[in-house]
């Protein structure tokens, strides 16, 4: 790099609403209960961006640049908390042959709240003019706005051919598992203000991670790793049931949930698939025994957590790299999926099911699986909208039932949309 980078963080007071300060059009964001780290304005320092044919490997070419970028960066970091000093944003594409782009976005101003302590982060390259001290302001929010969203390329039906397709491999052997999506796409009025979007799925779904990264918008309750400390945590979501519509339909789904020999095995396979990709970069690796019942507002998931520590010199990026993509968002054996979804799936997935978070300098960070999320891309006269939505498909699975999951993972970002 001609220059490296200048980073500077300070305690401020309190602030209640971080998105408060994001740029409208572009909102750069990471929430979890109010908590996380967000991009003041639209000021970037540097923006890595890896196509489709340009490494074998995009998450290690994110990975090596991120490695280039911090490795000689000048930090003045009072804090050292989880999002503080010299950090990234960054989504990568489900798949390597994706034509969408794998991005990192290092923002020039920073505003981020951890365990009730606030603070700004200012990142400029040291070839440039002396930061100029600006505080940060906040930006009003735009008038209320609402989109519309339809079938996608594939259709309702189409999906349950799909469903009948993947079930036929399944039972010629092929493979144990495929995790296959449908999208929905639509458009919202242009100059809309995301961080609305944002907003209301951080308040709506506050166990989830809510980000926005370069124009992808959604909230994920899947942790793909966190690193803090050389601590490596991952949490494990797979098998999955709508809420009921009062407390005994409630009782009597996470009981069937829980007791299913078909979401058993296939949170099963996602477990191990996690643990086979973790073993080579930690030691100590653990997980619990049996899963747990995750509530949503809108269903229960089958949820395992696993906990080990960093056994070498790697980031949280390297760990992304060796994680995706897990069982819970292709399949088992993962090559065999990602052929299947490849040929089973009328479109490019983009970023959907993909890698989302952030990375800071030694190496920590909190990545998520890019679920219950909208690609926002600019159109003619107004904003494209597409959103996505899976369902791991095994032996037993029924194609209604599939499409029925869907339209219920679906529900966060439509209602938010509406």
């Amino acid at each position: 790099m001609s220059s490296r980078l200048v980073v500077e963080t300070r305690e401020i007071d309190p602030v209640e609403d971080l998105l408060a300060f994001a740029d409208p059009a572009r909102p750069l964001a990471w929430l979890r209960r109010g908590d996380g780290i967000v991009a003041v304005g639209a000021g970037v320092v540097e923006t890595v961006r890896v196509p489709a044919g340009t490494a074998p490997l995009r998450s290690a070419a994110i990975a090596d640049a991120w490695r280039e970028l911090a490795q000689d960066a000048e930090v003045d970091d009072e804090l050292g908390l989880p999002g503080s000093g010299p950090v990234a944003f960054g989504a990568l594409t489900f798949d390597e042959d994706s034509a969408a782009d794998s991005v990192l976005i290092v923002p020039s101003l920073v505003i981020g709240r951890h365990s009730g302590r606030t603070w700004l982060t200012r990142i400029r390259r040291s070839s440039s003019a002396d930061a100029a001290e600006e505080g940060a302001a906040t930006r009003e929010y735009g008038p209320h706005w609402a989109g519309t969203v339809g079938p996608g390329a594939q259709s309702p039906q189409g999906y349950q051919d799909s469903v009948r397709q993947a079930l036929g491999r399944i039972a010629d052997g092929e493979l144990s598992k495929v995790v296959l999506a449908r999208d929905l796409t639509g458009s919202i009025p242009a100059g809309s203000d995301l961080r609305r979007l944002v907003r209301a799925l951080s308040t709506g779904y506050p166990d989830t991670w809510a980000f926005a990264v370069d124009g992808l918008i959604g909230a994920s309750p899947e942790t793909l790793v966190t690193v803090q400390q050389r601590t490596v945590t991952a949490r494990v979501l797979a098998g999955t049931i709508g809420r009921g519509a009062d407390a005994d339909a409630d009782t009597v789904a996470s009981a069937h949930l829980a007791s299913s020999t078909k979401d058993l095995d296939e949170h099963q396979y996602a477990v191990q698939s996690v643990l086979a990709s973790l073993r080579p970069h930690t030691r100590a690796l653990a997980a619990s025994e049996q899963p747990f019942l995750l509530k949503l507002p809108n269903l229960f998931h089958l949820a395992t957590d696993v906990e080990g520590e960093l056994a070498d010199g790697g980031s949280s990026l390297d760990l992304v790299g060796a994680l995706h993509p897990t069982a819970a968002v292709a399949g088992t054996p993962t090559p065999a999926a990602i052929a299947a979804i490849r040929e089973l799936e009328p479109f490019d997935r983009g970023r959907y099911a993909g890698p989302v978070g952030w990375v800071d300098a030694a190496g920590n960070g909190e990545w998520a699986i890019a679920l219950r999320c909208a690609q926002f891309s600019p159109g003619d006269g107004r904003i494209d909208v597409t959103a996505y939505a899976g369902a791991g498909i095994v032996a037993g699975s029924d194609p209604e039932s599939e499409l029925l999951e869907t339209r219920v993972k679906f529900r966060p970002l439509v209602d938010a949309l509406a």
